[in-house]
């Protein structure tokens, strides 16, 4: 099992060119299997000893340890990937996963802030110092709807300022190119144009945009200890999170008539059905507003 697993993280890293946050899931994943089948077994059996009712078992083990329903089902899709691996390599006959149905996902709605709120965020920090690179942060996320992630990852070379335009390498490292409004745009000058009086001054295109007093790439640890700095500050809803703008974005977006295919590739969501749970957002508020207008909303038979 220990040789199959390691096969398939190097087949994950060389051939699906998966990223270093992807692999570390599905190690983390298979791992998880490996622990309990040790446990269970006493010993680690090969792939190929494996059944449904076996998985079904480990399934049914990460429930009753409390798991959400997001998480077990990310390690059903990590065992049949697994799974499909290991036929292809001729390691085992059948997928013993492939029987097993991902549990039933409660839909909650994205927690998103108002366009109010969303500007008393952007005002928060200084004029000065590293509040310009802080502000720069928060009007890039929201204006382009990036991951922290991708944020961070942002490179000098990246930057078209003239045409307002974000190459941005996102899940999968698949790159997009983003467009950035006059505020973010104004707010990245006004940052890029500090770094030169303070002397930090990239050493190339592949610097990093966004750095700390150190002059080194910002961590999306950073960038979240950053933004509830100012949620505090501003007494907005600390369950914001960098996330949280992106969502933002997406709202407001659709809220404001934008096509959904669009916003999807803004996003760089690869299904639209990932996109549409924010038409959902929008169809709620549309529905708060109805029931507190209409004067036979509520209250009838």
């Amino acid at each position: 099992m220990h040789t199959a697993i390691a096969r398939f993280l190097r087949y994950l890293d060389v051939e699906r060119n998966a990223s270093p946050l992807t692999i570390k899931s599905y190690r983390e994943d298979m791992i998880s299997l490996a622990e309990y089948l040790e446990t269970i077994f006493g010993r680690l059996p090969r792939p190929s000893e494996l059944s449904p009712a076996d998985l079904r078992k480990y399934v049914s083990a990460l429930h009753e340890a409390g798991y959400a329903k997001s998480s077990v089902s990310r390690r059903l899709a990590s065992l049949r990937s697994f799974y499909r691996f290991a036929q292809r390599e001729g390691l085992v006959d059948g997928n013993p996963a492939k029987p097993l149905r991902n549990p039933r996902r409660d839909r909650k709605l994205p927690h998103f802030l108002t366009t109010d709120e969303i500007g008393q965020l952007l005002q928060a920090p200084s004029p000065r110092g590293l509040g310009l690179r802080d502000r720069a942060i928060l009007e890039t996320m929201y204006s382009a709807g990036l991951r922290v992630s991708e944020l961070v990852g942002i490179n000098q070379g990246d930057l078209d300022l003239e045409a307002g335009l974000v190459r941005i390498r996102g899940k999968g490292r698949k790159e997009r190119l983003a467009p950035l409004g006059s505020f973010a745009l104004a707010a990245l000058r006004r940052w890029l144009a500090r770094r030169l009086v303070a002397r930090q001054e990239p050493a190339g295109l592949e610097s990093p945009v966004f750095v700390n007093r150190f002059g080194r790439r910002l961590t999306t640890r950073s960038v979240a200890r950053m933004l509830e700095k100012y949620l505090k500050q501003t007494s907005l809803d600390l369950r914001t999170t960098p996330h949280t703008l992106r969502h933002s974005f997406a709202t407001h977006l659709l809220d404001r008539g934008a096509d959904i295919r669009s916003v999807q590739e803004l996003l760089g969501h690869r299904s639209l059905v990932t996109t549409q749970i924010y038409t959902h957002v929008s169809t709620a508020g549309l529905r708060e507003a109805y029931e507190k207008a209409h004067p036979r909303a509520t209250g009838g038979r």
